[in-house]
């Protein structure tokens, strides 16, 4: 495999992480934009996750966030506005969609774990956008903001610790 190549899917894994990581543990401006079906929410935002790794990471993109922690789907968008990614869930399926590239699992944990080497707190980030506490094994999330349209969460364990925060008009 030339150098290149190297990167490239060095590039393409990291986007991938990022927008899983930072859709499903989102930073960025969320806005709740109305319910389809009852228990069923759409926010639309930017999002931004630091993951304190060696070398530290950070990940940045706008998101549109659709559904619930059952069932749902998490576009994902560079600054520019390319999608990066597009995720969808429901019971007993997960899919991330990169371009022509499908990658399916049996759970979002599971798929998230592949990604980000750690299933991402789901049920409690759609709990979190509602300005509603929830515990995630290994986040806190501070939600004293959230009335302003700002969440924070971090997770200190499992290593690597990783922050995320979310901005959104309330």
């Amino acid at each position: 495999m030339s150098l290149d190549a190297g990167r490239g899917a060095w590039s393409r894994r990291h986007a991938v992480l990022a927008g899983l990581a930072t859709a499903i543990l989102m930073t960025g401006c969320a806005t709740p934009q109305r319910s389809a079906a009852p228990g069923e929410a759409f926010w639309s935002g930017r999002l931004a996750l630091n993951v304190e790794s060696d070398p530290p990471q950070s990940y940045s993109a706008s998101f549109d966030l659709r559904g619930s922690p059952d069932a749902g789907e998490l576009l994902l968008n560079s600054p520019l506005g390319n999608t990066l990614a597009r995720v969808q869930w429901q019971p007993g399926s997960a899919e991330l969609h990169q371009g022509e590239r499908v990658t399916q699992r049996q759970s979002l944990d599971e798929l998230t774990t592949e990604f980000g080497g750690t299933a991402l707190p789901v049920a409690a980030l759609f709990a979190w956008l509602q300005g509603q506490a929830r515990e995630a094994d290994g986040w806190q999330a501070d939600l004293s903001r959230q009335p302003e349209g700002r969440v924070n969460a971090r997770r200190r364990l499992p290593l690597p610790a990783a922050e995320l925060r979310i901005i959104f008009q309330p």
